[in-house]
């Protein structure tokens, strides 16, 4: 530990260098492991896999109360043709959401043959075409129209790191000042992604609402959760401030070191696994026909 003007800071010196492995113990004699996400040689075992998470994912959404109308959408890069993406049909409600209802896109926008013939959202496609164009990193995109996030998104600022969960976008959140109306045309879509850079996994779109992207469907959907709660905090602790209650933002120096550990794609995915069992238990697996 590092002690600076009297106050001690955390160092990663000794700690596992999976950053996974630093969240959780097993057993003195090692037998125990924690199960992670999976890795697959068959990329068609591997798609049944995502539409049962992304199918999850927005049965997760319609339990947080995210649905409005026709607005909201999930994205995931296909394992089998790479240039297309999984979507959730248009004018379907989150909840009633299953395996077989998703829609799989191509590059040109068109509805492949390979999936549920239904038709998709445009909005969806613009933005979410060119961030998987921009970001090949990325396999995962969702965006919706939350109450908090919207809320916050009229401020065209960041959020504050004011809490640990809030380490998780410390450098890793863009903000989109440009609002330009319905997203309806490429420029929109390119604008956005331009937005997220190179690296970031979270961005505020000013007067829109939240976008968040992750390595599977689960890191890219408890991401949007936890910024959506933060914005819901932000304005919380604004309206504190207002009347004369200062807030007190984390460090640099502690922000780091603990967005070394809960940003790590794994983790975040770990995040997801227990909204994942529970609505396994409380649907009967109902999504994932």
């Amino acid at each position: 530990m590092n002690g600076v003007n009297g106050k001690y800071h955390q160092s990663l010196d000794g700690l596992a260098e999976n950053p996974l492995r630093r969240t959780w113990r097993g057993n003195e004699q090692g037998t125990i492991e924690l199960s992670s996400v999976p890795k697959f040689d068959d990329p068609y075992q591997e798609r049944e896999w995502i539409k049962e998470h992304m199918a999850a994912a927005f049965r997760y959404w319609g339990k947080c109360g995210y649905g409005e109308g026709v607005s909201g959408h999930i994205t995931v890069r296909d394992p089998v043709l790479p240039d297309h993406y999984w979507m959730n049909p248009f004018a379907e409600h989150f909840s009633t959401m299953t395996k077989s209802m998703l829609v799989l896109v191509g590059p040109d926008g068109y509805v492949s043959p390979h999936g549920a013939q239904l038709p998709i959202n445009s909005s969806g496609f613009y933005i979410h075409s060119a961030i998987h164009k921009a970001r090949p990193d990325v396999k995962a995109a969702a965006h919706c129209h939350s109450i908090h996030g919207k809320t916050w998104s009229a401020f065209g600022r960041p959020i504050d790191i004011l809490t640990q969960d809030s380490c998780l976008f410390y450098d890793n959140l863009g903000v989109y000042q440009n609002f330009g109306g319905v997203v309806l045309a490429d420029q929109e879509g390119k604008n956005i992604a331009d937005a997220l850079g190179p690296k970031w996994k979270a961005c505020i779109l000013q007067n829109h609402g939240l976008l968040t992207l992750g390595n599977t469907v689960d890191e890219a959907v408890f991401l949007f959760g936890a910024l959506d709660r933060l914005c819901h905090v932000q304005l919380l602790a604004e309206s504190a401030e207002a009347n004369g209650i200062r807030k007190s933002v984390i460090s640099q120096e502690d922000a780091e070191f603990t967005a070394k550990t809960i940003q790590w794609w794994e983790n975040v995915y770990a995040n997801f696994q227990p909204e994942y069992k529970l609505l396994l238990q409380e649907t009967n697996g109902a999504f994932l026909k």
